[in-house]
């Protein structure tokens, strides 16, 4: 098993999509990359994230950003759907430096590698969020209008 980190706007939506996706092991609600080890105070640079457990004989980490770019809108910097701010930004995190290396060349091989705005960087700080967003939409699908990602994408891997 491998872990990555990925950031897509929302973590709510991120993790119930790729949770679905067949290779993902697990996955974990949370922030990455911030300065300090818990939830309660202030902002402090984190981006919205989702720890994800794979299994590499399944798929790749390629695989994980064609999927992770089916819900987001690449070019936007700080912002998917409706949710707005630096925390909503998009990002690839790891610990693992093949990862990088194997995320930034695979979008720089894209036609559209010059316009895309996702972070790709070493994963320095994860910090699990609340009980209350660990698979917030699989508990309360009432909450989906709080999502940028349609339903029906939301689920295409279930």
């Amino acid at each position: 098993m491998e872990e990555i980190f990925l950031a897509g706007g929302c973590l709510w939506g991120v993790q119930e999509f790729i949770k679905y996706v067949p290779g993902v092991i697990e996955t974990e609600a949370g922030r990455a990359n911030g300065t300090s080890h818990h939830t309660q105070g202030e902002y402090d640079g984190y981006a919205e994230c989702v720890r994800i457990m794979f299994d590499p004989q399944v798929i790749s980490v390629e695989s994980l950003i064609d999927h992770l770019f089916e819900i987001i809108d690449p070019y936007s910097i700080n912002q998917q759907g409706q949710d707005q701010g630096e925390k909503y930004r998009t990002g690839i995190y790891s610990r693992n430096s093949q990862h990088l290396d194997a995320a930034k060349y695979h979008i720089g091989a894209r036609e559209d590698a010059d316009k895309i705005a996702l972070e790709v960087l070493p994963l320095n700080n994860f910090v699990p969020s609340d009980a209350e967003h660990q698979h917030h939409l699989s508990r309360h699908p009432e909450n989906h209008y709080l999502c940028h990602i349609p339903w029906s994408l939301l689920h295409k891997y279930k």
